[in-house]
């Protein structure tokens, strides 16, 4: 206790990191402030009666990427997710559209800055039409104040609904520049830190009905086993030693600095990250939708047994294929992030190799061979953490709004989110010199070794 308190102090004796820790948590409660403000001509009992009463799974996870803002009409009810949505857009349009592609690699910050304009504009464009969506939702509610003109609603709150979301995206890039961390990552981990006290008093409250309070107990040491195994596989990396070889002058070799020295390169067991959950995730809402039309038009389809057991988030048959689904994106995510050709050639610029293994093409098919074993392992932990949320509720009883927080896309971006912010903080720390956030080890995030072509 004595060295957690020596190192708030050491945090808060330099100036730098003490003003960005400020700066950062004004900026969070100024977005926490705008989700309680709510749109004009929305009656918020009427809407709150509603969303109590219904459940659908992508709603809810809007919901708790938003805080709570989604289901209480708020300015910044579409949080940042059409920014995160834009962003996805354009970094798969780099890896299929040539121009995407030399915007990324070859025109350095230039580059960067194009396309971080052409995500501002689509995040606007996608705004306009989620807008468009939810306020479609919100009237279907019967949430609409009746007295004030159909079309005064529709073009001031589309309006200001894609003004909340510029403004989220404005502060999420002033934390990231002038605060600690990344500022649109730390936005969303608010809004699902937002909603955890409520899901676990809910929870609470529910056991001590019920006179379960040593179940509770084990809940929460299951949640905090579930935290520290997530841990692990973030931080995990497979470390391929490498060697930088000495130059001969003449008929002696003749070290340069740096050269005859070992380092290594780091391949994440988990290099796909968050992503392909939040594929899988998007194609297992596509029954959901279906089963609308299909329910409209009568066809029998929405009474199929098997169709109804894809929009049961509980079922085995959803579980079984949203698991498959997070595999498969893993490995597909993983080949188009991680190239081993780019890892080969830097070896040969910088004149080193991999002991034992030949320069060129083999050093290319060694990297890839070890890619791909590390990432299956890496990709069925993800599958179990996808799938676990299921678990917990339908197995384990726990209520789902606490179930969530036992896996999922929740649970990688808190850990993932934490771990970095962590990281950077232990940076300023060894700058000054004093000890790190942890005595022995260190806090890995996303650097160290030589890392190509890789992204958390």
């Amino acid at each position: 206790m004595k060295s957690f308190i020596t190192t708030l102090k050491n945090i808060w004796s330099i100036k730098e990191l003490r003003n960005r820790i400020t700066y950062t948590l004004i900026l969070l409660l100024i977005f926490r402030f705008g989700t309680e403000i709510i749109l004009p001509g929305v009656r918020a009992d009427v809407l709150a009666k509603a969303t109590n009463s219904s459940a659908n799974d992508l709603l809810g996870l809007i919901n708790i990427f938003t805080g709570g803002a989604f289901n209480k009409a708020s300015i910044l009810a579409l949080g940042i997710m059409p920014y995160i949505t834009a962003s996805i857009v354009v970094q798969l349009l780099g890896f299929a559209v040539p121009y995407f592609q030399k915007l990324q690699s070859k025109e350095g910050e230039s580059g960067r800055k194009k396309l971080s304009q052409i995500t501002r504009l689509l995040t606007v464009a996608i705004t306009l039409v989620q807008g468009g969506a939810y306020l479609t939702y919100v009237n279907s509610l019967g949430a609409v104040d009746s007295n004030i003109p159909t079309g005064v609603f529709w073009l001031c709150n589309s309006i200001i609904l894609s003004t909340g979301t510029v403004f989220a995206m404005w502060l999420g890039e002033r934390i990231t520049d002038k605060g600690i961390g990344n500022g649109i990552s730390l936005l969303i981990q608010m809004g699902i830190i937002a909603r955890l006290p409520h899901a676990f008093l809910f929870e609470f409250n529910s056991q001590f009905a019920n006179n379960g309070l040593i179940l509770f107990v084990l809940e929460l040491a299951l949640l905090f086993g579930v935290v520290v195994a997530t841990i692990l596989i973030v931080q995990g990396v497979r470390k391929i030693p490498i060697t930088f070889a000495s130059r001969m002058v003449g008929r002696t070799s003749k070290y340069m600095p740096g050269e005859g020295a070992r380092d290594y390169i780091p391949l994440k067991l988990n290099a796909a990250g968050v992503m392909p959950i939040i594929f899988a995730q998007a194609l297992m809402f596509l029954p959901a939708t279906v089963a609308q039309f299909a329910s409209s038009d009568k066809s029998g389809l929405a009474s199929n047994s098997f169709f109804r057991a894809l929009n049961d988030y509980l079922s085995a048959p959803y579980n079984t294929i949203y698991f498959l689904l997070v595999v498969i994106f893993t490995y597909v995510y993983t080949a188009l992030i991680v190239n081993s050709q780019q890892y080969s050639d830097y070896l040969k610029r910088q004149n080193a190799f991999i002991p034992g293994i030949k320069p060129g093409s083999s050093t290319t098919e060694f990297i890839d061979s070890i890619t791909s074993r590390i990432t299956l392992p890496g990709s069925i932990f993800l599958g179990l953490i996808a799938i676990f949320p299921a678990i917990a509720g339908n197995v384990l009883g726990i209520n789902r709004s606490f179930a969530v927080f036992f896996g999922g896309t929740s649970l990688l971006i808190l850990v993932g989110v934490a771990l970095d912010t962590l990281q950077m903080i232990e940076s300023y720390l060894l700058m000054r010199k004093y000890d790190g956030l942890v005595q022995s080890g260190k806090i890995q995030g996303r650097r160290g070794g030589i890392n190509i072509g890789q992204g958390y």
